[in-house]
């Protein structure tokens, strides 16, 4: 009984001193891309639903989230990446290649990036990398 009234505190404590985080919409973003070959980064900023372009690829952010200042730092960015290079668009279903690419397989691409762990969902591209640094306001 002692045991779970010393539980039960310990419950409540953590309740009070830890507050549920929830991200806040943003208007935009901040991106960093790297050229892999020459080494060279660049801040990008763009709106939600604007597409930005980076050597071959196409960045769209669809949606910005972040937390409050008193919280602890994250961003998270659902990002849409298309290559304008024909190498990197996928094979359509059965192997064959088509004459008449949709925008769609040029996705190579779509997903959250987390500004405190790019690593957890990054862009696989073996000249570029993309990855989220914050959200803003316009």
């Amino acid at each position: 009984m002692k045991l779970l009234r010393t539980l039960g505190l310990a419950v409540s404590v953590l309740a009070v001193t830890s507050p549920a985080t929830a991200l806040e919409p943003r208007t935009g973003v901040v991106l960093r891309a790297l050229d892999k070959i020459t080494g060279n980064s660049i801040d990008l900023d763009s709106r939600i639903g604007e597409t930005i372009e980076f050597g071959r690829l196409e960045i769209t952010v669809r949606a910005c989230f972040q937390a409050p200042p008193e919280d602890t730092p994250e961003s998270a960015a659902y990002l849409e990446v298309e290559s304008t290079t024909p190498e990197d668009r996928e094979r359509l279903p059965g192997g064959q290649d088509s004459d008449t690419e949709t925008a769609s397989d040029a996705n190579i691409f779509s997903g959250w990036m987390f500004a405190s762990s790019p690593g957890l969902n990054a862009l696989d591209h073996p000249t570029y990398d993309v990855w989220v640094i914050s959200c803003k306001t316009a």
